[in-house]
């Protein structure tokens, strides 16, 4: 699961935020007020929890790298350290200690008395981790704290090692841009395993999601789809319905499993020139329902269905289920009344039911059927039987010259069908399909030739099967 797929036309990188001439990326507009020129005085960290921000998402982020972060390669320096070699920092970012740890562990245990909601047999082992506190979706901004800067990295190396075609400077660039969004999948402190990078545009009320990647060691486990509700659900309450993506070949099925569709019925005239254009890649759109908590997804469908299932039960009998008969365990032939069989009355059957008409069984096929459905079926295979394997269609004029029409198609219903006696009659159609074809085409044409060759085999496979029959 990767989106999206690969971009063209870059010139070569100098570092991570070097000026970059994109000719398929256009230009953003000026005049839009969540982008140009943001007032970032009175921008600040507000973090909570593992999921959101206090105040909602800000229409704004100041749009360049801090200077303390110097570049290292395609990763970062933070205090001396490579972004490679920061470990050993727990899920508050405030080290592995052992009274934090104690802390920690009286939590869960609190936690997990909590009995919550009825849980949903489509319950994912995503689920189950982040119930246990093994996994943490945690959205996170450029905001210059330490923390954001090891999960944003976190997040750079998950894309440049899953989207290995998409150059990895301008993965940087766009991961650390002040103006996009990362939400994580954190684990064992601030290891990143999946994640999504997208931007928001709040006043045209539509998010664009740049990245998407999950670990591959990390597949299969339900985290994808857990990370896709977790960003419905955070980005509805600030006002932004819609999600537009580019995917790769790869990555259209897992967005249609979330709810996405090719079918783009937002406005182009909100979204063009704003979201960056991919070659390669398929648009993709979805649209996030008000009355929908993402999260309960599973939870909401099973109620439905379970209601469902009740409105069917009050109008069917098809869900109670009988005792089976223990007469017969005796061993000894005894005859019973149908009627006293538990659920035959209920069903509605009656004994007159038994004297009712039933269908003949099909009238046994004899050695003349399997001559002509084996020859029709020689006249299928043959190379030059193209042009008269289904009915002529298409051509205006053709059954006010042809008063006959046949194919090998309708050859082949009327053998199944028992609708000749002898073969002479078989004969007969057969031979129709050769002779329309020569009075409506010219004698050079390929139909013409065609016909001849055909005709020429069943003449000699017609006297084979007649002599094997005898008629």
């Amino acid at each position: 699961m990767a989106a999206p797929y690969q971009m063209s036309g870059f010139p070569s990188a100098q570092g991570i935020f070097p000026p970059m001439n994109v000719p398929s990326k256009r230009k953003l507009a000026s005049t839009d007020d969540t982008i140009a020129n943001p007032d970032t005085s009175n921008l600040k960290r507000t973090r909570i929890g593992p999921l959101g921000f206090e105040n909602g998402l800000p229409d704004a982020f100041p749009g360049s790298l801090p200077p303390e972060y110097a570049q290292n390669g395609y990763g970062l320096q933070i205090d001396g350290q490579s972004d490679r070699d920061i470990e050993g920092v727990d899920g508050d970012g405030d080290g592995d200690t052992e009274e934090n740890k104690e802390g920690e562990e009286e939590g869960e245990d609190e936690e997990a008395k909590d009995e919550g909601p009825p849980r949903s047999k489509r319950h994912t082992v995503a689920r189950e981790e982040e119930e246990k506190g093994i996994i943490k979706f945690e959205t996170v901004v450029n905001d210059g704290d330490r923390r954001s800067m090891i999960i944003l990295t976190g997040l750079k190396n998950i894309f440049q090692k899953q989207l290995p075609k998409m150059p990895k400077e301008y993965i940087a660039r766009l991961v650390y841009d002040r103006n996009h969004v990362g939400m994580a999948i954190v684990r064992d402190g601030l290891k990143v395993v999946g994640g999504i990078t997208y931007r928001p545009f709040v006043q045209r009320k539509f998010a664009e999601i740049v990245f998407c990647a999950i670990s591959s060691t990390e597949q299969v486990k339900g985290y994808g789809a857990l990370l896709m509700s977790h960003l419905k659900d955070f980005v509805r309450p600030q006002g932004m319905v819609h999600f537009l993506t580019y995917a790769d070949n790869y990555a259209i099925g897992y967005f249609k499993k979330q709810g996405f569709t090719t079918e783009i019925t937002l406005d182009r005239s909100v979204w063009v020139g704003y979201i960056k254009d991919y070659e390669g890649g398929t648009l993709m759109q979805c649209t996030m329902l008000d009355k929908v908590e993402y999260l309960k997804m599973f939870e909401i469908l099973d109620i439905q269905k379970q209601a469902v299932l009740d409105k069917i039960k009050q109008t069917t009998r098809s869900h109670i289920v009988y005792p089976g008969l223990t007469i017969f365990k005796s061993g000894q032939v005894m005859e019973i009344d149908p009627m006293s069989i538990p659920g035959v009355r209920e069903a509605g059957w009656s004994m007159d039911m038994e004297t009712m008409p039933r269908r003949q069984p099909p009238a046994p096929r004899g050695p003349l059927w399997a001559a002509m459905s084996q020859l029709t079926n020689d006249l299928k295979k043959h190379n030059q039987a193209w042009p008269f394997l289904e009915p002529v269609a298409g051509v205006a004029d053709y059954y006010e010259i042809i008063k006959e029409p046949m194919d090998l198609r309708t050859l082949g219903t009327k053998v199944d069908e028992g609708a000749y006696e002898t073969m002479e009659e078989y004969a007969r159609d057969v031979q129709k399909i050769f002779d329309n074809c020569k009075q409506y085409n010219e004698p050079s044409t390929p139909y013409v030739k065609c016909a001849n060759a055909l005709e020429r085999f069943f003449q000699q496979r017609f006297k084979q099967k007649r002599q094997e029959v005898g008629r």
